[in-house]
């Protein structure tokens, strides 16, 4: 790319300021405790009777604690002489493929040998009946035809759309439980209606099959467990609204108003459903906040950024880059580790082919880096604002150019570390 190398290299990059976000940080301190706890208070194992094969449902994201907690389950289970299994609960993602799902739940530490119970993965699934609007509702046929099915998830903002439900147990049975079938159907109707086609299917979904309880996890913005709660089948619908709310109290979040480049140095399945969090680099693209008398006005406000670079695609992605269709600047790393098979079912499913699109493919983390800053069309390096992120799951710790001081907007909740700093790069023109 001679080419592309004599155009940038009178790119200059500004300097570095080391900064500290300061978010809230209630975590969980013995959660083996709370949970047994919240068992007993709530006499979970009356609901269950000795020798029930009882499915325990599993998403696909990476969630501080959920090995720990997934363990405790399935000791208190098998104490009552219940004999649990997981399924893999995770829509279209793993490529649409049960072999695929089950990896996911391997590289997240989820197997045969680490909970001691089978994992049984398959994408066949039962139409269980159909919501108040006509939409088809569907369930996984191994979790359906077992005695009770127990959810694991955490409960969190989505990054496309926004609503009483987003990312949680609703979302878990309606598309996680769905399978592609159940997935595809949510999606169909675009992500303006998601929330509400997530409480429909999930509320019939809940009436028609063996579903017990649920298991929410809140994280708060260092990606610690911040509150575990068990919610009966009658409860989910009603208090996950709530807690949803407490889970946007505790994420984190970028104290800046307008930007010029954000820099992430890596992305993927395991950090957001979209790679990063569209949201939060004000990338949403269809994202709607419903306004109408059933969903709430969220008053979600994100940084305005002009350009996004993202350097490397994580390995617990399996090549899945759905997402980087909103970013503008991609490394050769990047897309080498790519897999549209991955991918493409993923964004078919949901019918939002922009987010498969590929940005931009730069040499390296140089080039990319040089991309984002020449298209901002600020000639002065001393005026670029700029910030350099690890990923969009640890916004604690970052560094950001001198002039994107001027654009922080609670100045009480950033430390300003160390000045003078510099961008370091290896002889190939990446990052150390």
């Amino acid at each position: 790319m001679d080419t592309l190398n004599n155009i940038l290299k009178q790119v200059q990059l500004p300097g570095l300021i080391h900064i500290k976000q300061k978010f809230k940080r209630q975590v969980v301190s013995d959660i083996k405790k709370q949970l047994i706890n919240k068992f007993s208070q709530k006499q979970i194992f009356r609901l269950f009777k000795p020798e029930q094969r009882i499915a325990i449902a599993v998403g696909s994201r990476e969630i501080s604690d959920e090995l720990t907690v997934i363990k405790i389950l399935i000791s208190e289970l098998k104490k009552h002489g219940i004999k649990p299994f997981i399924v893999p609960a995770m829509g279209s993602h793993g490529g649409a493929a049960a072999s695929g799902q089950k990896k996911i739940l391997n590289s997240l530490g989820i197997n045969e040998k680490t909970t001691g119970v089978p994992v049984i993965s398959s994408m066949e699934v039962v139409q269980t009946g159909k919501t108040d609007s006509g939409l088809p509702v569907f369930a996984d046929r191994e979790a359906y035809n077992s005695d009770g099915i127990i959810l694991i998830n955490r409960i969190k903002h989505h990054t496309s759309f926004s609503g009483h439900y987003e990312s949680g147990l609703c979302k878990m049975i309606a598309v996680g439980l769905g399978k592609q079938k159940g997935a595809e159907t949510c999606h169909n109707a675009g992500f303006s209606a998601m929330s509400g086609n997530i409480q429909e299917a999930a509320k019939e979904t809940i009436r028609k099959t063996n579903i017990v309880f649920g298991i929410a996890l809140l994280e708060n913005a260092y990606h610690e467990t911040a509150s575990v709660h068990v919610l009966t089948k009658d409860e989910i619908i009603k208090e996950e609204p709530a807690l949803l709310e407490q889970a946007k109290k505790l994420s984190a979040g970028l104290y800046f108003n307008s930007i010029d480049v954000l820099v992430i140095e890596e992305a993927g399945k395991n950090i957001s459903g979209t790679g990063f969090d569209l949201k939060l680099a004000g990338r949403s693209g269809t994202c709607t906040i419903s306004t109408d008398n059933s969903q709430r006005n969220y008053p979600e406000i994100y940084p305005s950024i002009k350009r996004i670079a993202v350097l490397d695609l994580t390995d617990a992605s399996h090549g899945n880059c759905n997402g980087i269709g909103l970013a503008d600047f991609i490394t050769k790393r990047y897309y080498k580790k790519v897999d549209f098979n991955q991918t493409y079912p993923n964004s078919l499913t949901t019918a939002d082919p922009a987010r498969a699109k590929i940005p931009m493919v730069l040499d390296n983390d140089l080039l990319a880096i040089q991309a984002a800053i020449k298209t901002c069309n600020i000639g002065n390096k001393n005026h670029i604002k700029l910030i350099r992120i690890k990923n969009t799951l640890l916004l604690d710790d970052l560094y950001i150019s001198p002039a994107a001081v001027n654009s922080i907007t609670d100045a009480s909740n950033v430390a300003l570390l160390e000045r003078g700093l510099h961008f370091k790069f290896d002889s190939s023109g990446n990052l150390v």
